[in-house]
């Protein structure tokens, strides 16, 4: 009889401390759960609100896309530590703890940690920004967004590349977009024995006639080789970056259309074979 009110005592005594533990830690996390879920819900609200500020101002949209992501990271960090302080952690215990793993967290996170370095060195020094025509690390797009570790490129196609800022910052690139005017070159080959002066003269009037090409600088239009089959007729021409493409395949179609109006001929490859008796 003693063994059971012993036990029974055991018990009691274990569920009453369970029971305390319950409420004191169980009060805790649903508090801070609370708080993480409904803190999670006001960072996004506000850095939907501050991206959304940023892009009415002046604010370059670069460094619009940037420091809205860079806000929206370091608000999840101050919440997350909060949760932790609000469970009973100890955050100087923990903080500790940080800074002896930080060594070889730093080492597993080096890419990481060059590709914010680079993202902080396109927004310091502008080699190119949001809306610029590209071609860096293999890939050519328009930059849709500067965030803090990567940059978006979209093709002509409509596909989305990510490159991590790291390369991009140190690698070279060609921006399209850096400049306001743009040089179109062109190479037209017509047959030996036509004539050249009327080729210029129709090319020319072409580019005369064209409102997108530049008189300043004025077109080039000259002698560029004498091929095999082939007397190569080099043309250059200035105009808005926005119209390169529209004006480099117009002219194309109109001289294949017109050379052969005006008695110039597109030549093929030819050999002249000579026999000996």
């Amino acid at each position: 009889m003693d063994d059971i009110d012993q036990l029974t005592n055991q018990v009691s005594e274990t569920t009453k401390w369970l029971s305390e533990i319950a409420m004191e830690y169980g009060l805790k996390l649903l508090g801070a759960l609370a708080v993480l879920i409904i803190g999670l819900w006001i960072i996004g609200l506000i850095s939907r609100r501050i991206k959304k500020t940023l892009s009415k101002g002046d604010t370059d949209a670069s460094l619009s896309s940037f420091l809205a992501s860079l806000l929206n990271i370091t608000l999840k960090a101050l919440l997350f530590i909060s949760v932790l302080t609000m469970m009973g952690i100890q955050m100087t215990s923990f903080i500790a703890l940080l800074g002896a793993a930080g060594l070889a967290v730093g080492m597993a996170l080096s890419g990481t940690l060059q590709n914010f370095a680079g993202g902080v060195m396109i927004l310091l020094f502008k080699p190119f920004k949001v809306g610029d025509f590209i071609d860096a690390q293999g890939y050519m797009g328009a930059v849709k967004e500067i965030q803090i570790f990567i940059t978006v490129l979209l093709t002509p196609d409509n596909k989305t590349i990510i490159i991590p800022n790291g390369g991009l910052s140190t690698g070279s690139l060609t921006n399209f977009s850096a400049q306001e005017n743009r040089r179109v070159d062109w190479s037209f080959g017509i047959a030996y024995g036509d004539d050249y002066d009327k080729a210029k003269e129709v090319l020319l009037a072409m580019f005369n006639d064209d409102k997108r090409i530049l008189k300043d600088p004025e077109p080039f239009i000259g002698l560029g080789a004498l091929a095999d089959s082939s007397v190569n007729v080099t043309a250059r021409a200035w105009v808005n970056a926005a119209d390169y493409w529209d004006v480099f395949f117009e002219i194309n179609e109109k001289v294949y259309k017109t050379f052969e109006n005006e008695g110039l001929s597109f030549p093929f490859p030819q050999m002249d074979v000579h026999l000996d008796k």
